[in-house]
């Protein structure tokens, strides 16, 4: 059942049969917001899940971003892409070799390190769904990535706000923790599309690029309640810049990943983050030291798959 205050929209996602709800809240984001219950056929993925379980896969694509979801059902979902092709040769070990669809495209904000990739998966998978926001960015890669995504054929390109969550089957849902206003004014980092991944009792938090600021607006907005997660991925590759320790407090992650390539230039993760996360218990992991990382949850529980 759909809360008061709220507008409920269902989008057919292509010709076949996926179908996803969106809910925008009309009211101020303060609690996570039921779903009504997803009628019609999904289209299952014979992929190497098992059934009943969530895969999070934090693709090694060197100094960048790119998460790839499947979940139970065989929905999936890719969030952002790294910093060149090298998404392509990721996708092909967690995706069979005729599967070239993609559900749902996530480009958290258009710095190369996130949109680079996606210009090339827009040319190799039919995506069904763009979930984006306004703030286009000023360089040559993000004016590539937005006329990639304009011209996808047949996709449906979805803007970003706190409030939305997206029903990617009856188990697992995708919510919209910011932008609470269009980012198209806003620094690139601070545009990041955040969101929290659910599958039963379990959640994982994605920030994108999202700076402290930002975290500080996600604790006064959400509170711990909402803001815990069993993982944790460190906004900005675990830059100083990004994971408080307000923000890991109210988080309590037991897992924090960091997608970053080895002796990368910038540092990440800074030695401090490092240390904030350490202290507080945290396990973490780096894409820089084991290169792709699959996480599995089946819905009460979460653990990395090692390689």
């Amino acid at each position: 059942m759909v809360t008061n205050n709220a507008i409920q929209w269902q989008y057919i996602m292509n010709s076949s049969t996926i179908r996803v709800l969106i809910i925008i809240a009309l009211a101020a984001v303060s609690a996570w917001f039921s779903v009504a219950e997803l009628s019609g056929k999904l289209t299952l993925y014979s992929g190497s899940h098992q059934p009943g379980q969530l895969r999070v896969t934090f693709l090694d694509v060197g100094q960048g971003d790119g998460i790839f979801i499947e979940t139970p059902t065989g929905v999936q979902v890719l969030i952002d892409g790294g910093p060149d092709a090298s998404v392509i040769r990721e996708l092909s070990t967690v995706m069979k070799p005729w599967d070239r669809t993609i559900d749902m495209v996530v480009a958290t904000h258009p710095d190369k390190d996130h949109v680079a990739g996606l210009v090339d998966v827009l040319a190799e998978y039919q995506v069904a769904t763009i979930l984006t926001t306004e703030n286009r960015g000023e360089t040559m890669v993000a004016t590539a990535y937005h006329t990639a995504m304009t011209s996808e054929p047949g996709a449906d390109i979805w803007y970003a706000r706190a409030g939305q969550i997206i029903a990617l089957d009856a188990s697992t849902t995708l919510a919209v923790f910011s932008p609470a206003d269009n980012p198209s004014m806003l620094e690139s980092n601070a545009s990041s599309i955040v969101l929290q991944l659910r599958f039963g009792e379990t959640e994982f938090l994605l920030t994108g690029d999202a700076p402290q600021g930002v975290e500080d607006y996600l604790v006064r907005a959400y509170g711990p309640e909402l803001l815990e997660s069993e993982v944790l991925k460190l906004g900005h590759h675990g830059s100083q810049t990004s994971t408080s320790q307000l923000f890991l407090s109210a988080v309590t992650p037991r897992y924090g990943v960091v997608s970053a390539s080895i002796d990368n230039s910038y540092g990440h993760p800074h030695p401090e983050v490092v240390n904030r996360v350490e202290s507080q218990g945290v396990s973490l992991v780096s894409t820089a030291q084991l290169g792709t990382i699959t996480f599995v949850s089946n819905g009460v529980d979460v653990w990395p798959l090692m390689p």
